[in-house]
């Protein structure tokens, strides 16, 4: 086994060419200790021990004699696969969407208001832009979002997305577990924000500018005076 080096496989031949099974158990302890160092960062415990006496075992082609605390490991173990690790892909059919995407369709479809559902759809089509974005450099359109949201419902928010397809998004988002809705700022809103810092700049500027050229008109003008003086 490479993990342990050339020297430790010379160490378990002599092992196991020894006659004495007593020195032999007395030295297979030895070099347990001694594979044990060669890998100080793994995990001491029962299980960790076992796995360095199968690795013994291995080294030594099962051919080793030794009063040792586990039994031999079987030497099936070597051309035995690996059992699969059953991932649960949920048959997912927009996978960079996630599962937690068709979970919310499902909670949209069996929420009683209209707005509500509305409001659900209008938020899962900001997530799945989001979502496309962080695996697609392009982007996606809106009514590909609310195409897909149709199919995934089984076209059972059908009205729902009709309606947000005639009167666009709606900018709330879905009700929160005490039943109230958090609103979330419209760029409108945001729009007069800078628009109104935008024009308090602008104003500031022109007084700058203003004080700026007064100033230098009235330099230049006693500049002028002072010299017609000294030509008199």
């Amino acid at each position: 086994m490479k993990e342990y080096g050339s020297n430790i496989q010379k160490l378990t031949e002599y092992i196991v060419s020894l006659p004495d099974k007593e020195q032999r158990t007395k030295y297979a302890h030895i070099l347990i200790e001694l594979m044990r160092q060669i890998h100080p960062n793994m995990r001491e415990g029962i299980d960790y021990s076992k796995k360095l006496w199968d690795d013994l075992y291995i080294i030594a082609n099962f051919d080793l004699d030794v009063d040792s605390p586990f039994p031999p490991p079987p030497k099936e173990i070597l051309g035995k696969r690996p059992m699969l690790v059953p991932y649960n892909q949920h048959h997912l059919k927009h996978r960079f969407y996630g599962r937690n995407l068709e979970l919310l369709v499902l909670k949209a479809m069996i929420t009683e208001d209209l707005d509500d559902r509305k409001a659900f759809v209008s938020y899962m089509v900001r997530l799945m832009k989001n979502f496309y974005q962080t695996w697609n450099k392009d982007t996606i359109e809106t009514e590909d979002c609310l195409q897909q949201i149709l199919e995934l419902s089984g076209f059972r928010l059908q009205a729902e997305i009709d309606a947000l397809r005639r009167d666009g998004l709606m900018e709330s988002s879905p009700k929160d577990g005490n039943g109230s809705r958090q609103r979330i700022p419209q760029p409108q809103q945001a729009q007069g924000r800078d628009n109104r810092n935008n024009n308090n700049n602008r104003d500031r500027d022109r007084d700058r500018n203003k004080n700026f050229n007064g100033g230098y008109k009235n330099d230049r003008n006693n500049n002028n005076n002072n010299n017609n003086k000294r030509r008199r």
